[in-house]
């Protein structure tokens, strides 16, 4: 007779780390909600993945499968072995960084809010923000910037600056506390301490967190407990964002074209039937993954090291993507998914887009709010401001360097012919000259002046 843990060993369809999780007691029987070829077809497809990465790229993964209508969850893979060297560590029950996965629910709030729309322009330049505790300085994945974007390419493309922008739009106390209510209990500060960098998912959730905060989505803004066993409450749970919201959300997650951009047109995230995806990778590369859903089905993977070391070179549709795509053709072989039927309060409207910057497209809107053309603000019609140097920096004086070689760059956006730059009462000159100024040691004010004399924006800097 096989003793338990040879018996698991053989038995690739059991689950050992949510065994571990329900079974507290010794002679304890648990009815869980899986289903034994969901479970098999999960744990086979992120088994197959860590295989083909190799060891060298990335140890662990974990899968999670719930079903849409009813919470249950169908599949819990907390990890499959193999060269793992934390394999008794469930994996879809770790807190881990979020990265780009968060990005749904943002914009969820701004759209739901009318703050935005699927077709508002974001603009994905550089920009500096000053917090606290310094300068923030948002990177996109590529470290590159493709100008006014829509909200439609931004999120399908997972473009972080214009997912900042939406963010200040929203406010972080106000997003952070739409996470809590998700389901996201790992955000126990408030939103002070996340500050901006919680639009990129600076925030730590788990892979059930994420499954069934997405499957909020999928329902359409409604969401309840998982149920990991049958005893679990089936409760009807609370309206959490509202349908038409949840609904443009999802269709930008489903667009293909939306995300050409970002991951091409042949992506792991493109399926033969309709499916919301988004995928999210964390700083250094240490946790990676791909969460989406479909009209049944609502799959999130995880794939990282969970001893915390960075993988190498495995991105979000490398990784944990091929894994999401496996297990959404498993489930639906046979029933492919189908799109969601739009809820009353959305209107379609054909826009197009000044300068030709994307393609025209029939787009939705929140009723009343629909567009027929769009336009990034140009330059010259924006408030002139100064952009260098940004409030709050501090600079240091170097004494190995002549005084006179460490001038501070003045740069200002959208000055006409009369502007006018001053420098702590000092006048500096004409603002489009971007003079080069001899700062000492202490807090400085530049004001930036119309023709009338009226200021119209300054900063303070410091030199040490």
């Amino acid at each position: 007779m096989l003793g338990p843990a040879r018996r698991l060993a053989l038995d690739p369809g059991l689950a050992p780390h949510l065994a571990r999780q329900l079974l507290t007691s010794p002679g304890l029987t648990i009815r869980s909600t899986l289903d034994r070829r969901a479970q098999t077809i999960a744990a086979r497809a992120l088994r197959r993945r860590l295989k083909g990465l190799g060891a060298a790229r990335a140890r662990d993964g974990a899968v999670i499968v719930m079903d849409n209508r009813s919470g249950e969850v169908i599949a819990y893979v907390g990890g499959v072995g193999g060269a793992s060297t934390a394999a008794q560590v469930d994996g879809a029950a770790a807190y881990r960084q979020a990265g780009s996965t968060l990005k749904p629910f943002l914009y969820a709030a701004a759209l739901e809010r009318g703050y935005l729309t699927p077709a508002s322009i974001l603009d994905d330049s550089p920009v500096q923000l000053d917090t606290a505790s310094g300068l923030y300085v948002p990177q996109n994945y590529d470290r590159g910037f493709k100008g006014p974007v829509s909200v439609r390419a931004a999120l399908a493309g997972s473009l972080n600056v214009p997912a900042v922008r939406a963010l200040l739009l929203v406010g972080v106390e106000p997003f952070r506390d739409r996470l809590w209510d998700a389901g996201y209990r790992g955000l126990v500060e408030d939103g002070q301490y996340y500050g901006f960098s919680l639009a990129l998912g600076s925030a730590e959730v788990t892979l059930l967190e994420q499954a069934n905060a997405y499957r909020m989505l999928a329902n359409g803004g409604r969401w309840s407990p998982a149920r990991l066993t049958l005893d679990d409450p089936n409760g009807e749970g609370r309206r959490l964002t509202s349908p038409q919201a949840a609904w443009l959300v999802a269709d930008i997650m489903a667009d293909p074209n939306a995300r050409v951009g970002t991951f091409g047109a042949d992506s792991a995230l493109r399926l033969p039937f309709w499916a919301a995806v988004k995928t999210g990778t964390s700083k250094a590369m240490r946790d990676n993954w791909c969460v989406g859903f479909s009209d049944r089905f609502t799959v999130a993977v995880w794939v990282g090291n969970l001893e915390g070391d960075p993988m190498r070179a495995v991105s979000g549709t490398s990784g944990a993507a091929p894994v999401w795509r496996d297990v959404m053709l498993a489930l639906h072989a046979g029933a492919p998914g189908k799109p969601p039927a739009m809820p009353r309060g959305i209107e379609a409207r054909r826009v197009t887009f000044a300068d030709a910057r994307e393609a025209p497209r029939r787009e939705f809107f929140l009723s009343g709010t629909g567009q027929a053309q769009l336009a990034a603000v140009p330059a010259t019609a924006r408030r002139p401001r100064i952009t260098h140097p940004v409030a709050g920096s501090v600079y240091a004086l170097d004494p190995d360097i002549p005084v006179d070689r460490q001038r501070l760059a003045i740069d200002v956006a959208g000055a006409v012919e009369g502007h006018v730059l001053r420098l702590d009462g000092r006048l500096l000159g004409p603002a489009d000259a971007a003079p080069l100024v001899l700062a000492s040691p202490g807090i400085h004010r530049l004001a930036l002046l119309d023709p009338g004399g009226r200021t119209v924006d300054q900063i303070r800097f410091t030199m040490r």
